[in-house]
C-alpha cells in the first residue's frame, strides 16, 4: 500500500480515479487545484504524486520541482490531454517518472503506481548502497557521520552548497555525493577547478564560445554550466575566481541563464551549483577579493569538512579502505599494519589530509615484503616518527600480543587509536618499571596528561614486571 496524493480537476474524474485507487489499497488524499496540492503537500510523505497537466500550469510555480524539493522520496505520475504532451514530456525532464494520456484507464494507473514503487524501492537501495560507501570511504567517525547527515538532508533539494576545508579534505568527494543522492543523479556531474585556469580560459570553460569570439576559436562550444543543463556543477577553489567571472557567475546564480563569449544569445540553464574553497571568505571580501553578493549567494547551505588531524578516530576506518583499495588495483594481498607502523600512521598529523593518507598507504601496500605493512614500508619522511621497540620483561610480551590478538580478531589488522594509545603507555610504563616522570618524559607529555590518561585506561599506577596492568 502506498500515500498517494492525487491533484486533478475535473470533480468527477478524481473521485473514479480515488475509488480505483483505494480498491487497489492505497490510501489516497485529494486536491483539485494547485493551491490545494500545495497545502497538502507537507502533511504526508507522499509516495506517489499524481498530477493533472492543467494544475501544472496554474500560476508561475514550478509544481514539478516543487514536489521534488518538499518530497523527495517520491515518484510523480502525470495525466494529461492529447493536445499536451509536449507539457508533459517537459515534465519527465525536470524528473516526473511517467505521464498518461486521458481518458485514464485505472488499470494502466494501478499499473503505474506499481512501477512507480518499484522503481523508488530501487531508488532507496541504491542511495543506501551509496551513503554506505560513502561512509566507508570518507572514515567512520562522529563528526564524519555528522557531516554526512547534513549532505544528506540537502541533496534532494535544488539549494546551493558551500564546502569549507583544507586541501585534500575530500570536497570533491562530498560533492559528487551530494549530487549523486538528489533528484539530478542520472544527470551531468562536472568539475572544474577554478585555480587551474587563467581568467580568460576559465571563463570560455564555464560559459562556452561560438566561433571566431578569440584567437583559436574556430569552432562554438558549450561551457560547462550549459553542458551540465539539469545536472550539478562543482567549482572547486572558488575563492580564486576572478572578480570579474564572479560577476557573470552571479548573473547565472540570479537569472538562471548563460551567454557564450561573442555571443549575444541568451541561454537559459538548469543547474545546481556547488562551490568549494579552503580559503577564508570573509578575510577574502575584506580584501576585496571576493564579492560578498556571491558568497552569500553560493552559501545558502554551508558544509566544513574537518582535517583528518582533527578526526583521527576515522583513521582504522580509512586505512581499511584505502588497503583494500589498492589490494584490487595491485594484485596484493596486504592484511594487516604492524604495531610500529600503526603507531607512526597514528603519531602523524597529516598536513595533507586524506589524500595524503591515501597517497601513503599506496606506498606502502607497493613498497611491503610481504602481507603486513611495516614501519619500512612507509615513506621516507615518516621515518622519524619511529621508535625503538624495547624488549619487554618475560611474560608481559605474551600478554600484550594475546590482547593485540583479541583486538584483531573482531578488527582483523586494525585496533582503535585509544587502544594503541593505552598500548603505548602501558608498555612505556613497564619499561620504566613504575616510574611516571620517567614514563611522561619517554612519552613526550607532562605527568599530569600521563595520570589523566592512566585514569581513562585504568592503568594501575603501580605494578611488578611479572604482572600485566588491570584492564
Amino acid at each position: 500500500m502506498a500515500l498517494i496524493l492525487l491533484a486533478e480537476k475535473d470533480f468527477r474524474l478524481c473521485t473514479t480515479l480515488q475509488q480505483g485507487l483505494a480498491q487497489a489499497g492505497h490510501e489516497i488524499m485529494t486536491a483539485l487545484n494547485q493551491e490545494e496540492t500545495l497545502r497538502l503537500l507537507p502533511l504526508r510523505n507522499f509516495e506517489v504524486v499524481i498530477l493533472d497537466t492543467e494544475i501544472l500550469r496554474e500560476g508561475d510555480l514550478d509544481l514539478i520541482s516543487y514536489v521534488k524539493q518538499a518530497q523527495p522520496l517520491c515518484e510523480i505520475l502525470l495525466m494529461t490531454q492529447i493536445e499536451d504532451i509536449e507539457a508533459a514530456v517537459k515534465a519527465l525532464r525536470r524528473g516526473a517518472y511517467m505521464y498518461f494520456v486521458k481518458p485514464v484507464d485505472i488499470a494502466d494507473l494501478v499499473y503505474g503506481v506499481e512501477s512507480a514503487l518499484k522503481n523508488l524501492e530501487r531508488s532507496m537501495a541504491f542511495r543506501e548502497y551509496e551513503r554506505s560507501a560513502f561512509i566507508e570511504m570518507m572514515g567512520d567517525s562522529p563528526a564524519i557521520r555528522k557531516m554526512i547527515t547534513l549532505a544528506t538532508k540537502v541533496a534532494p533539494t535544488d539549494s546551493t552548497v558551500l564546502l569549507l576545508g583544507e586541501s585534500g579534505t575530500g570536497k570533491e568527494i562530498i560533492a559528487e555525493y551530494i549530487h549523486r543522492m538528489s533528484n539530478r543523479y542520472d544527470k551531468p556531474f562536472l568539475a572544474i577547478n577554478c585555480s587551474a585556469l587563467p581568467e580568460t580560459l576559465l571563463e570560455s570553460e564555464l560559459f562556452g564560445y561560438v566561433r571566431g569570439a578569440f584567437t583559436g576559436a574556430t569552432s562554438d562550444r558549450k561551457g560547462l554550466l550549459e553542458a551540465g543543463n539539469n545536472g550539478t556543477i562543482f567549482l572547486d577553489e572558488v575563492g580564486d575566481m576572478p572578480l570579474l567571472t564572479q560577476v557573470k557567475l552571479l548573473r547565472v546564480l540570479e537569472n538562471r541563464e548563460v551567454r557564450r563569449l561573442g555571443e549575444n544569445k541568451i541561454v537559459k540553464v538548469n543547474v545546481r551549483l556547488i562551490a568549494a574553497t579552503n580559503q577564508d571568505l570573509a578575510a577574502a571580501i575584506q580584501e576585496k577579493r571576493f564579492r560578498e553578493d556571491l558568497f552569500f549567494r553560493l552559501n545558502v547551505i554551508q558544509i566544513k569538512i574537518p582535517p583528518l588531524r582533527e578526526r583521527m578516530d576515522s583513521l582504522p576506518s580509512l586505512m581499511r579502505y584505502f588497503i583494500a583499495k589498492f589490494n584490487r588495483r595491485f594484485n596484493r594481498s596486504i592484511r594487516e599494519i604492524d604495531r610500529q607502523a600503526q603507531f607512526v600512521l597514528a603519531n602523524y598529523e597529516y598536513p595533507g589530509n586524506v589524500r595524503e593518507l591515501e597517497n601513503i598507504i599506496e606506498h606502502a601496500v607497493i613498497m611491503a615484503d610481504d602481507d603486513v605493512i611495516r614501519a619500512n614500508s612507509l615513506p621516507d619522511y615518516l621515518q622519524t616518527l619511529r621508535k625503538p621497540m624495547l624488549a619487554l620483561p618475560k611474560g608481559i610480551e605474551e600478554a600484550l600480543a594475546a590482547a593485540a590478538h583479541e583486538a584483531q580478531a573482531a578488527e582483523p589488522g586494525f585496533v582503535t587509536l585509544a587502544e594503541m594509545e593505552k598500548r603505548l603507555i602501558t608498555e612505556t610504563l613497564i619499561k620504566c618499571e613504575g616510574n611516571q616522570t620517567l614514563a611522561a618524559e619517554k612519552l613526550g607529555i607532562s605527568r599530569s596528561t600521563l595520570w589523566r590518561k592512566m585514569k581513562e585506561y585504568n592503568i594501575r599506577a603501580s605494578f611488578t614486571p611479572e604482572e600485566t596492568p588491570a584492564n
